[in-house]
Protein backbone atom coordinates (compact mmCIF):
# COMPACT_ATOMS: atom_id res chain seq x y z
CA UNK A 1 0.00 0.00 0.00
CA UNK A 2 1.48 2.89 -1.05
CA UNK A 3 1.05 6.72 0.85
CA UNK A 4 1.48 10.04 0.19
CA UNK A 5 1.83 12.96 2.73
CA UNK A 6 -0.76 15.43 2.70
CA UNK A 7 -1.26 19.31 3.95
CA UNK A 8 -4.86 20.47 4.58
CA UNK A 9 -4.73 24.23 4.92
CA UNK A 10 -7.56 26.68 5.48
CA UNK A 11 -7.98 29.79 3.76
CA UNK A 12 -10.09 32.49 2.73
CA UNK A 13 -11.30 33.94 -0.30
CA UNK A 14 -7.80 36.51 -0.48
CA UNK A 15 -5.51 33.96 0.04
CA UNK A 16 -7.62 31.81 -2.93
CA UNK A 17 -7.22 34.66 -5.19
CA UNK A 18 -3.73 34.85 -4.65
CA UNK A 19 -2.65 31.16 -4.51
CA UNK A 20 -4.82 31.00 -8.22
CA UNK A 21 -2.48 33.56 -9.63
CA UNK A 22 0.74 32.10 -8.94
CA UNK A 23 -0.30 28.22 -9.80
CA UNK A 24 -1.44 28.98 -12.89
CA UNK A 25 2.13 29.97 -13.70
CA UNK A 26 3.62 27.04 -12.46
CA UNK A 27 0.59 24.33 -12.86
CA UNK A 28 -0.71 22.64 -14.86
CA UNK A 29 -4.96 22.56 -15.09
CA UNK A 30 -6.54 18.76 -14.57
CA UNK A 31 -7.88 17.64 -18.32
CA UNK A 32 -11.41 16.65 -16.31
CA UNK A 33 -12.44 20.15 -14.91
CA UNK A 34 -14.84 22.36 -16.77
CA UNK A 35 -13.68 25.80 -16.58
CA UNK A 36 -10.92 24.65 -14.29
CA UNK A 37 -13.31 23.06 -11.59
CA UNK A 38 -15.89 20.33 -10.78
CA UNK A 39 -18.42 19.15 -8.79
CA UNK A 40 -17.75 16.66 -6.45
CA UNK A 41 -20.58 14.76 -4.23
CA UNK A 42 -19.62 12.26 -2.24
CA UNK A 43 -21.44 9.85 0.12
CA UNK A 44 -19.79 8.15 3.59
CA UNK A 45 -20.37 5.61 5.58
CA UNK A 46 -19.84 5.47 9.55
CA UNK A 47 -21.16 3.57 12.59
CA UNK A 48 -24.24 4.03 14.75
CA UNK A 49 -21.72 4.98 16.97
CA UNK A 50 -19.74 7.25 14.61
CA UNK A 51 -17.01 5.76 15.07
CA UNK A 52 -14.90 7.42 11.58
CA UNK A 53 -16.10 10.82 12.98
CA UNK A 54 -14.54 10.07 16.28
CA UNK A 55 -11.19 8.89 15.38
CA UNK A 56 -11.31 12.20 13.30
CA UNK A 57 -11.93 14.73 15.93
CA UNK A 58 -9.70 12.33 18.11
CA UNK A 59 -7.02 12.46 15.61
CA UNK A 60 -6.30 8.73 15.87
CA UNK A 61 -3.37 8.07 14.34
CA UNK A 62 -4.44 4.77 12.18
CA UNK A 63 -7.77 5.22 11.08
CA UNK A 64 -10.24 5.25 7.65
CA UNK A 65 -13.01 5.71 5.87
CA UNK A 66 -15.18 4.92 3.05
CA UNK A 67 -17.58 6.86 0.68
CA UNK A 68 -18.71 6.58 -2.99
CA UNK A 69 -18.22 9.70 -5.67
CA UNK A 70 -19.17 10.63 -8.61
CA UNK A 71 -18.34 14.11 -10.50
CA UNK A 72 -20.55 17.18 -12.46
CA UNK A 73 -23.48 15.12 -11.78
CA UNK A 74 -22.46 12.10 -13.40
CA UNK A 75 -23.40 8.95 -12.48
CA UNK A 76 -22.47 7.04 -15.49
CA UNK A 77 -19.24 6.72 -13.76
CA UNK A 78 -19.52 6.11 -9.95
CA UNK A 79 -16.13 5.41 -7.83
CA UNK A 80 -15.84 3.51 -3.85
CA UNK A 81 -13.44 5.11 -2.28
CA UNK A 82 -11.19 3.51 0.90
CA UNK A 83 -8.89 6.48 2.36
CA UNK A 84 -6.59 5.98 5.29
CA UNK A 85 -3.91 7.28 7.10
CA UNK A 86 -1.44 5.99 9.18
CA UNK A 87 1.34 8.53 10.55
CA UNK A 88 -0.14 11.36 9.09
CA UNK A 89 0.00 9.82 5.85
CA UNK A 90 -2.48 8.71 3.64
CA UNK A 91 -3.81 6.47 0.68
CA UNK A 92 -6.85 5.94 -1.18
CA UNK A 93 -7.89 2.96 -3.16
CA UNK A 94 -10.66 3.61 -6.04
CA UNK A 95 -12.52 1.19 -7.75
CA UNK A 96 -15.90 1.66 -10.03
CA UNK A 97 -19.26 0.19 -9.05
CA UNK A 98 -22.25 0.33 -11.16
CA UNK A 99 -25.39 2.45 -10.67
CA UNK A 100 -27.03 -0.56 -9.28
CA UNK A 101 -24.64 -1.43 -6.56
CA UNK A 102 -24.24 2.61 -5.52
CA UNK A 103 -28.23 2.75 -4.64
CA UNK A 104 -28.24 -0.32 -3.07
CA UNK A 105 -25.23 0.73 -0.67
CA UNK A 106 -26.82 4.76 -0.79
CA UNK A 107 -30.32 2.94 1.11
CA UNK A 108 -28.18 0.91 3.69
CA UNK A 109 -28.42 -2.37 1.88
CA UNK A 110 -25.70 -4.70 1.25
CA UNK A 111 -25.60 -4.99 -3.07
CA UNK A 112 -25.36 -8.75 -4.36
CA UNK A 113 -22.10 -9.47 -4.77
CA UNK A 114 -20.04 -12.09 -6.85
CA UNK A 115 -17.00 -13.48 -5.91
CA UNK A 116 -15.39 -12.19 -8.66
CA UNK A 117 -16.62 -8.69 -7.66
CA UNK A 118 -13.83 -6.03 -6.58
CA UNK A 119 -12.00 -6.43 -3.28
CA UNK A 120 -12.91 -3.22 -2.04
CA UNK A 121 -16.94 -3.31 -2.62
CA UNK A 122 -16.49 -6.80 -0.65
CA UNK A 123 -14.64 -5.18 1.93
CA UNK A 124 -17.56 -2.68 2.23
CA UNK A 125 -19.73 -4.99 2.42
CA UNK A 126 -18.60 -7.23 4.88
CA UNK A 127 -18.19 -4.05 7.44
CA UNK A 128 -21.82 -3.31 6.74
CA UNK A 129 -22.37 -6.32 7.48
CA UNK A 130 -20.66 -6.76 10.93
CA UNK A 131 -19.28 -3.53 11.63
CA UNK A 132 -22.69 -2.11 10.99
CA UNK A 133 -21.80 0.63 8.38
CA UNK A 134 -23.98 2.73 6.93
CA UNK A 135 -24.09 5.54 4.91
CA UNK A 136 -24.68 9.01 7.09
CA UNK A 137 -24.21 12.17 5.10
CA UNK A 138 -24.21 13.45 1.38
CA UNK A 139 -21.17 15.82 0.43
CA UNK A 140 -20.80 18.39 -2.28
CA UNK A 141 -18.45 21.28 -2.86
CA UNK A 142 -16.48 22.55 -6.12
CA UNK A 143 -12.77 22.02 -6.59
CA UNK A 144 -10.13 23.99 -8.15
CA UNK A 145 -7.16 21.35 -8.98
CA UNK A 146 -3.65 21.85 -10.22
CA UNK A 147 -0.85 19.13 -11.01
CA UNK A 148 3.13 19.46 -11.31
CA UNK A 149 4.42 16.02 -12.57
CA UNK A 150 8.09 16.08 -10.32
CA UNK A 151 6.78 14.82 -7.19
CA UNK A 152 3.49 13.45 -8.20
CA UNK A 153 2.07 16.93 -6.81
CA UNK A 154 -1.83 17.60 -6.85
CA UNK A 155 -2.74 20.99 -5.07
CA UNK A 156 -6.12 21.64 -4.73
CA UNK A 157 -8.95 24.64 -3.62
CA UNK A 158 -12.31 23.08 -2.57
CA UNK A 159 -15.01 25.85 -1.22
CA UNK A 160 -18.95 26.14 -1.18
CA UNK A 161 -19.04 22.71 0.80
CA UNK A 162 -22.78 21.88 1.35
CA UNK A 163 -24.56 18.88 2.92
CA UNK A 164 -27.60 16.47 2.86
CA UNK A 165 -28.78 14.10 5.05
CA UNK A 166 -31.44 12.23 2.89
CA UNK A 167 -28.72 9.89 1.69
CA UNK A 168 -30.75 7.37 -0.07
CA UNK A 169 -31.06 9.80 -2.38
CA UNK A 170 -27.33 10.70 -3.22
CA UNK A 171 -27.77 9.63 -7.04
CA UNK A 172 -30.47 12.29 -7.50
CA UNK A 173 -29.43 15.32 -8.84
CA UNK A 174 -31.74 17.56 -7.52
CA UNK A 175 -30.58 16.50 -3.92
CA UNK A 176 -31.79 19.79 -1.15
CA UNK A 177 -28.11 20.50 0.33
CA UNK A 178 -27.72 23.04 2.69
CA UNK A 179 -24.37 25.21 3.49
CA UNK A 180 -22.40 23.31 5.76
CA UNK A 181 -21.84 26.01 7.95
CA UNK A 182 -19.63 28.52 7.96
CA UNK A 183 -16.91 26.23 5.95
CA UNK A 184 -13.89 27.83 4.85
CA UNK A 185 -11.89 27.58 1.46
CA UNK A 186 -9.80 24.59 1.98
CA UNK A 187 -6.54 24.09 0.22
CA UNK A 188 -4.80 20.92 -0.09
CA UNK A 189 -1.38 19.84 -1.09
CA UNK A 190 -0.42 16.26 -1.76
CA UNK A 191 2.85 14.29 -3.04
CA UNK A 192 5.12 11.29 -2.81
CA UNK A 193 8.31 11.48 -1.63
CA UNK A 194 9.04 14.63 -2.19
CA UNK A 195 7.66 18.19 -2.63
CA UNK A 196 9.48 20.35 -4.89
CA UNK A 197 10.47 23.44 -3.25
CA UNK A 198 8.79 25.50 -6.41
CA UNK A 199 5.85 24.69 -5.02
CA UNK A 200 6.70 24.52 -1.35
CA UNK A 201 7.31 28.52 -1.83
CA UNK A 202 4.42 29.10 -3.66
CA UNK A 203 1.23 27.43 -1.05
CA UNK A 204 3.66 29.45 1.69
CA UNK A 205 0.96 31.79 3.22
CA UNK A 206 1.62 34.46 6.34
CA UNK A 207 -0.22 33.26 8.95
CA UNK A 208 -1.90 29.99 7.56
CA UNK A 209 -0.86 26.67 8.80
CA UNK A 210 -1.58 22.82 8.73
CA UNK A 211 -5.08 22.05 10.21
CA UNK A 212 -6.88 18.60 10.71
CA UNK A 213 -10.02 20.03 8.91
CA UNK A 214 -12.55 17.70 7.22
CA UNK A 215 -15.29 18.00 5.22
CA UNK A 216 -17.38 14.47 6.35
CA UNK A 217 -16.80 16.55 9.90
CA UNK A 218 -18.16 20.01 9.03
CA UNK A 219 -20.87 18.28 7.31
CA UNK A 220 -22.37 16.69 10.04
CA UNK A 221 -22.92 19.36 12.08
CA UNK A 222 -26.86 18.83 11.32
CA UNK A 223 -26.55 15.48 12.38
Amino acid sequence: MDFRHEWKIEINTADLLSLRSRLRVLMEPDEHTVNGRYLIRSLYFDTPEDRALREKIDGVNRREKFRIRYYNGDTGFLSLEKKSKLNGLCNKQTVQITIEQAQALAGGSIPQTQQNAPPLLQELCYKMKNERLKPKAVVDYIREPFIYRPGNVRVTFDYGIRTGLRCADFLNPSLVTVPAGEAPVLMEVKWDAFLPDVIRDAVQMTGRRASAFSKYAQCRIYG
